[in-house]
């Protein structure tokens, strides 16, 4: 059979209840398939709010006026990510009369054949014919973006010895500790390595945290950014030959693992079963290691490009219907 493909670009949404990491990770994937996604920001009502996502009737009808509406015309796709965003997502599939190609990222918590589509880490341990086990998050960084990112951002560090460490520091979560003995701990090692370094923190790092890591750091040749001006984190990331990244955060290591430089995950106090498969997968297959000290500038990890993957099923999904 020959395969027809689109002369129009195919109309698509994001739906999620607006949460940025689930809506960065949603776009990634538009921007993978050179799409423009029209962005819905939903909330829910009561009673489905309460209700698992299962047990929702009506879907569509669950969706409060403070947020955006679900409505015909119905798209060609439709990314969705996130608990609210679950029964909505299947509800337009249906209301399309499965003209609307439905994926989920994340494990829904119902039945995959509910989707189109439905792209979740292996180590959720979900199966079946249209569902894609990714090993880390889905994001929109490319090796090709990062560089055009770097030479924004080039100007300003040049100053900064080589080589480069990037270390991209997360905080406490619900399943992990990052208190300011931590923080002490992991600036001193930062502060051992060669070269320049380049230090970013998250919305979740405290001010405590945030402090006394910098106060281990030699500012001469340290580059950090604690919040304020612009964010560096994808230049920083571009220009980096080696990476850190704390064990908190699924989307961090994911993303540091696309850029095809030493990828090492300082591990924090705490965890979880899903973070330890997630570490250990990663760790097996080639993409990180642990930090012990000093980054290994002649390791060659394996990259990971799990949007890639998730893409060519939905582009072959989009190239179907026609």
């Amino acid at each position: 059979m020959t395969t027809t493909h689109y002369q129009a670009r195919p109309s698509s949404w994001v739906v999620t209840d607006g949460a940025a990491g689930i809506v960065n990770q949603c776009v990634g994937l538009a921007q993978r398939l050179d799409l423009d996604p029209v962005i819905k920001r939903i909330a829910i009502r009561q009673p489905w709010l309460s209700l698992p996502p299962a047990f929702w009737p009506f879907p569509l009808k669950a969706l409060k006026p403070s947020g955006d509406m679900l409505n015909a015309p119905w798209p060609d796709l439709v990314i969705a990510s996130g608990r609210k965003s679950v029964a909505p997502c299947a509800a337009t599939g249906k209301a399309s009369a499965g003209r609307t190609i439905t994926v989920q990222i994340q494990n829904p918590g119902i039945s995959p054949a509910s989707f189109s589509l439905v792209a979740t880490p292996r180590h959720d341990g979900l199966s079946g014919p249209n569902v894609i086990g990714t090993k880390g998050s889905i994001h929109g960084l490319t090796r090709a973006a990062l560089d055009a990112e770097a030479a924004t951002w080039a100007g300003s560090v040049a100053h900064l010895p080589r080589p480069l460490t990037f270390a991209a520091i997360g905080g406490p979560n619900r399943v992990y500790r990052f208190g300011e003995d931590d923080a002490r701990q992991l600036g001193q090692k930062l502060a051992e390595l060669p070269g320049g370094l380049l230090v970013t923190l998250s919305r979740r790092t405290t001010p405590q945290v945030a402090d006394v890591l910098k106060a281990q750091l030699d500012e001469a040749r340290t580059g950090f950014w604690d919040g304020e001006g612009p964010n560096p984190y994808r230049g920083w990331l571009g220009l980096a030959d080696a990476v850190v990244v704390t064990s908190d955060s699924v989307n961090m290591t994911s993303e540091a693992c696309i850029t095809g430089r030493p990828v090492h995950v300082a591990h924090l106090e705490g965890g979880s079963r899903k973070f330890a498969a997630f570490h250990d997968l990663l760790e097996t297959d080639g993409h990180t290691r642990r930090f012990a000290g000093v980054p290994d500038l002649n390791w060659q990890p394996v990259v990971l490009d799990d949007t890639a993957l998730v893409a060519e099923r939905v582009r072959g999904l989009l190239e179907a219907k026609t």
